[in-house]
């Protein structure tokens, strides 16, 4: 048992995968969860179901709930359920998503806006229904479940990536909001070897990327003990990384433009900032480098 004991979570995409893997780890840990996963296929049994069978069997706590994730009113109904099951709410874990590969040229702007609803949207929906009642009690948890192609894209992943990368700057814009009443934000890179990414991965690679290599780090964010927020979490292979969004130093910008952009290339001496108006300001008082 550790200090999530007796702590409310909810889960989305949590029927399988790194989603089923964060809920078992979380209740081990004596978590209480609502383990959401949106049940298409009513012919055969609902994997949320499954979900929480298998951890009433080892002895947890656990209910089920059907929303897709994409829907306006399901983050309210999952909310309102964990208070009606569970009296609280101290975490959400917005894991729910789906995948894409296809080239840009390819996309109508009504299959991008689909992978906006599920992977953005679908979080947004969780966090905006929880953040009042985390807000009012002076804590909350909240991790959003992004990716590398969020911190770095990827060919074919346009409106996966973009996706992506909104939820970074949707949490790293709640974590500024949230800190000064204890609710804290943090986003994940996930390696992980699940029915979404299996078919870019070798059978070698597979082996070493269980999902639940990354769980203990979700279950350390979703608990009273994390103490940062606002950050980006590279985790697999039971290691772990932090990226930020880094500048270069200021150079004067040259009548060779070229150069001046090629010396900001350099990011052996880059910096972060805390926030956009630090950026700002930085960039406006630093005195820019002349080219050689």
């Amino acid at each position: 048992m550790s200090d999530t004991a007796g702590r409310v979570v909810v889960i989305t995409g949590a029927g399988k995968g790194l989603g089923r893997a964060f809920a078992h780890h979380l209740a081990e840990r004596g978590a209480r969860l609502v383990i959401n996963n949106r049940w298409t296929d009513r012919t055969t049994p609902s994997s949320a179901d499954l979900v929480v069978a298998d951890i009433r069997a080892a002895g947890g706590t656990a209910v089920a709930n059907h929303d897709e994730a994409q829907h306006p009113e399901s983050g309210q109904r999952m909310i309102a359920q964990a208070i009606e099951c569970f009296g609280r709410i101290d975490a959400v874990i917005a894991n729910a998503g789906v995948p894409e590969a296809m080239p840009f040229r390819k996309h109508s702007q009504a299959s991008f806006r689909e992978i906006f609803d599920i992977n953005f949207f679908g979080a947004l929906n969780l966090v905006h229904a929880a953040w009042p009642l985390m807000t009012a009690q002076s804590y909350g948890r909240v991790i959003l479940n992004a990716s590398s192609a969020g911190l770095h894209s990827n060919a074919g992943m346009a409106a996966y990536s973009s996706s992506k990368a909104a939820l970074i700057g949707l949490g790293r814009a709640l974590a500024l909001e949230g800190e000064k009443r204890n609710v804290l934000v943090n986003m994940l890179a996930p390696y992980a070897a699940t029915t979404m990414t299996a078919p870019g991965l070798g059978k070698d690679e597979a082996s070493h990327l269980a999902p639940e290599l990354a769980a203990p780090l979700v279950s350390w964010l979703a608990s009273p003990a994390c103490d940062v927020t606002g950050q980006s979490f590279v985790v697999g292979m039971g290691k772990i990384a932090s990226a930020r969004c880094v500048e270069s130093p200021v150079w004067r910008l040259e009548s060779d433009v070229a150069a001046s952009v090629r010396a900001t290339l350099d990011l052996s001496e880059s910096r972060t900032f805390p926030n956009a108006v630090a950026a700002f300001n930085g960039f406006m008082r630093e005195t820019p480098r002349v080219l050689p």
